[in-house]
């Protein structure tokens, strides 16, 4: 089982393009980085589980019951004393801007609320940063990781939400830098590559084991070991871009799964190529749908080359 451990919260979507304070409707979507990933690689065919938290409240039912519906299993205590997590997202060309909510119940994560077994069972442990932002989630997730160290593959999406950190940019670049010792695959967009440079930060200089960069319309590109690839992106008409990066997470992620190679410290640059590939074609498939948990399913791809010199060859 992989497991995803952070946010799940409630996209509200504005249903007219333009700015925030212009757009008079919304459309509800469940999300959250870490969630959106569980819910891809569940839809991908792979074991998934969500460690996280909700409020007592009926946002709080409903991703439950939709993670549920998705596959996903859910470790997700209820918090009587904050409210499940919103997010407002606007869109400007497909492209999404959001107003992230504080004060929220996943930031209220606690060692006592997470089971340590589960995560130390997995087949890779997946997290963000935004918990980082904030206590006592920052305190309870750098604690678990580096219990984990070692033991388990760890998965880190860099993530970076400014609006999250105004006034302490320099404690954030320390959580990432501290995040990025502990990671063993990390992926980050190319313009939080270049925020990272620009502040003295490069992941070429940690021990990972797999670092990937996502390039919006020129695709990713993929490193390990001595080997780097870059990958075309695969050209479709996007409807909302929300999620696309997550979507390239989980399909790295099953990617890997598929061809039995979590964990390595090499991997040749065909099947790294491969693995991109899938991962390129599945945050295109998932642009051309709204709300973040739009990975297609495993079943509709299938027969799809990307997915067949993958798929296929794991359940040889």
């Amino acid at each position: 089982m992989m497991v995803s451990i952070g946010e799940v919260l409630i996209d509200f979507i504005a249903l007219q393009e333009g700015k925030l304070k212009d757009v008079k409707s919304f459309e509800k979507h469940p999300g959250g980085a870490p969630a959106n990933v569980a819910v891809g690689l569940s839809r991908l065919g792979v074991e998934s589980a969500l460690v996280s938290k909700v409020g007592d409240d009926p946002f709080g039912d409903f991703l439950i019951e939709r993670l549920t519906d998705e596959g996903v299993k859910t470790f997700i205590p209820r918090d009587p004393e904050r409210h499940t997590g919103v997010v407002f997202v606007q869109l400007i060309g497909a492209r999404p801007e959001f107003i992230l909510y504080d004060g929220v119940a996943y930031f209220n994560l606690k060692p006592e609320d997470v089971e340590t077994a589960l995560l130390e069972r997995a087949e890779v442990v997946h997290f963000g940063s935004v918990l980082f932002a904030r206590e006592p989630s920052r305190s309870t997730l750098f604690g678990i990781l580096e219990g984990l160290k070692g033991k388990v593959p760890l998965s880190y999406d860099v993530n970076i939400r400014l609006d999250l950190w105004r006034g302490r940019e320099d404690e954030m670049l320390q959580d990432i830098e501290r995040a990025l010792k502990l990671a063993d695959i990390v992926k980050l967009g190319d313009g939080e590559l270049a925020y990272l440079r620009d502040n003295g930060i490069s992941p070429e200089d940690f021990d990972l084991k797999l670092f990937a960069v996502t390039l919006g319309a020129e695709g990713s590109e993929l490193r390990i070991g001595g080997a780097e690839v870059h990958i075309p992106a695969y050209s479709v008409e996007p409807v909302d871009t929300t999620g696309a990066g997550d979507a390239f997470m989980a399909a790295l992620l099953a990617g890997l799964h598929y061809s039995n190679l979590l964990g390595e410290n090499s991997i040749d640059e065909e099947h790294l190529r491969k693995i991109g590939r899938f991962a390129n074609l599945v945050a295109a498939l998932s642009t051309t749908l709204r709300g973040a948990w739009s990975v297609p399913k495993m079943e509709e791809i299938v027969l799809m080359k990307e997915v067949r010199e993958l798929y296929h060859r794991s359940s040889r």
